[in-house]
């Protein structure tokens, strides 16, 4: 459970990632802001409080796994690995350059702290799952967290993985479901619609939790509990809000990925400046 001084540590640090992404995020530079806002506290939570990873030994054999298998929002997680100290906070300005270590999908190949080239939607789960099957045959007690998009419950892929997870009793995988209701194209019950997903996960066999996805306190007490789960892999549904903390943005499909103009940038400043001076 969080005391009042860790819970206050993780809303400033989930401040500085929205900061961080909004500043990679310069006119008229194209990026994923819906998507990766909406996971800030999330991520924020498992790089600062929950994961044991280090930077100064990024391959550590100790270290528990992060898997962004919906790659689209990586600026969330280049935030939270130059945050801490994987890289420096400079090069995060130069995401999506040519050449360049921080691509717009995550690259194990070129950037430090990747665990998983991912973008194209549906295998994060099944690379998380190998990851966690392979240190349950070494006797390790590495912990593997997937983070999957909601829209991304369409892809076939995540619910083999998902019955293969339940029936090899991957207590070693959690994976967590950053449930914004929003696709690149509109609402998801409007597409293909994923409907009652905690039965869904519970039917393959998972323990299911459900978190406000932006409540650092409540999130850092679900993946505490999920530690407790013996047998079986646990999902944990968070509620999110796309664009979340960029009121022009909030719940807009437009904004899953898009350029910025250049008031909806400097208002993208102003707001993350308060968040971080508010904490």
């Amino acid at each position: 459970m969080l005391d009042v001084a860790e819970e206050k540590h993780l809303r400033r640090k989930a401040a500085q990632l929205r900061r961080d992404i909004a500043e990679m995020l310069e006119p008229p530079k194209v990026g994923h802001l819906g998507g990766s806002s909406s996971s800030v506290e999330i991520v924020t939570v498992l790089y600062f409080y929950k994961m044991r990873h280090n930077p100064k030994e990024p391959q550590w054999a100790e270290r528990d796994h992060f898997i962004m298998s919906k790659g689209h929002s990586a600026l969330a997680q280049y935030a939270a690995l130059a945050e801490c100290g994987y890289f420096p906070r400079q090069d995060l300005r130069h995401n999506k350059e040519l050449g360049f270590h921080l691509q717009g999908h995550p690259d194990m190949r070129k950037t430090v702290g990747i665990e998983a080239n991912t973008g194209s939607l549906g295998q994060g789960l099944s690379v998380g799952l190998g990851l966690a099957l392979s240190h349950k045959l070494d006797g390790q007690s590495n912990k593997v967290y997937v983070l999957v998009g909601d829209g991304e419950l369409a892809e076939g892929q995540i619910w083999e993985a998902a019955m293969a997870a339940a029936a090899y009793k991957a207590d070693n995988l959690v994976a967590i479901i950053d449930r914004n209701r929003l696709q690149a194209t509109g609402p998801i019950s409007e597409r293909m619609d994923s409907g009652d997903i905690q039965s869904k996960w519970q039917a393959f066999g998972w323990e299911v939790m459900e978190v406000d996805g932006h409540d650092v306190k409540a999130i850092a007490y679900a993946l505490d509990e999920a530690d407790k789960v013996s047998e079986r892999p646990v999902a944990i549904i968070a509620n999110t809000i796309k664009g979340k903390g960029f009121p022009f943005a909030e719940g807009k499909a437009a904004f899953h990925n898009a350029a910025l103009n250049a008031e909806q940038y400097q208002e993208a400043l102003l707001l993350t400046e308060q968040m971080i001076e508010g904490d």
